[in-house]
């Protein structure tokens, strides 16, 4: 009989790899109404740097789902220039070069590739951290499996990563975003240690984190997953992001979905997410706070 852990990678896999291509090229169309452009404006935020920063946003299918959102954020607040180029399923060791056919990503939507290609002031990296046999340039290494040599592989591949994007940029290398990790309710100690990864490495080259994670963690419990959380300031001043205003909450999760933030079912045709989700919300919020705060500063 199997171990329900198990059977959670297993489910975690399928949907992960349920959204998974990205799309062709940058994002240049609006979003559609559905993702909610109620609260456009037509004139950029007065807190927008006085450049305008180029961004680049990379990752699985929580960037898949997440990326015309971001890229609605980015542009309203900061009038970004930005390009995203999710793969689900991936992990950070999918974005280094020289991992050939080992790899999800294909060699011209390698980070490095990206970097010297696009030249952004800002590569926002996000992951849910895939910790199972799925990711082919893992090697095989697993969370379940072997906890020590997991970390140890993320770790190394991370700052790999971070090098090969500094020597793509050059003279002009772009500052890496790392955005922190939400609540698993399966390995939350994972997530806890990943996260500090994350921090620590940012420290180290002189990067950056968002928080994202926090956004979407219910106050005073960061690494306890939640379905529904309250409403905050911005979706009380939105009712349509309080998806459940007479309980004062909103949803962040499907109820059979406890890893991804969009509130459609996940199919087999991958695509950015079609329907107002305050979870994604929320977490392009804050990539862009800080993005914004990283380039005042």
């Amino acid at each position: 009989m199997r171990k329900p852990w198990i059977v959670g990678w297993v489910l975690a896999g399928v949907l992960l790899g349920a959204c998974s291509d990205p799309e062709s090229g940058p994002e240049a169309a609006p979003p559609s109404p559905a993702v909610g452009t109620t609260h456009q404006r037509a004139a950029a935020s007065p807190s927008a740097p006085a450049k305008a920063p180029k961004v680049l946003y990379l990752g699985d299918s929580l960037a898949m789902e997440a990326q015309k959102v971001l890229g609605q954020e980015l542009r309203r607040d900061l009038r970004a220039d930005y390009t995203s180029r999710p793969y689900s399923g991936t992990t950070v060791c999918d974005y280094l070069e020289g991992t050939g056919a080992k790899s999800l990503v294909p060699n011209g939507d390698k980070a490095a590739a990206l970097v010297r290609s696009l030249h952004p002031d800002f590569v926002v990296l996000q992951f849910w951290g895939n910790a199972w046999g799925y990711t082919w340039c893992m090697d095989g290494i697993t969370h379940a499996d072997d906890p020590t040599t997991y970390f140890k592989r993320y770790r190394a591949d991370m700052d790999r990563l971070t090098q090969q994007i500094a020597d793509a940029g050059g003279a002009a290398r772009p500052r890496i975003v790392w955005v922190a990790q939400g609540p698993d309710p399966i390995t939350p100690d994972r997530v806890r240690r990943v996260n500090e990864l994350y921090e620590k490495q940012a420290a180290a080259s002189g990067d950056v984190v968002a928080d994202a994670g926090a956004r979407v963690s219910a106050a005073g419990a960061r690494y306890t997953w939640a379905q529904y959380v309250p409403c905050d300031a911005y979706e009380h001043e939105h009712p349509a992001y309080c998806t459940q205003p007479g309980r004062d909450r909103t949803a962040l999760h499907l109820d059979k979905d406890y890893l991804h933030f969009c509130l459609a079912p996940t199919t087999s045709t991958p695509k950015p997410c079609p329907v107002r989700s305050p979870g994604i919300l929320r977490i392009a919020r804050e990539i862009t706070r800080v993005i914004g705060r990283a380039s005042a500063g």
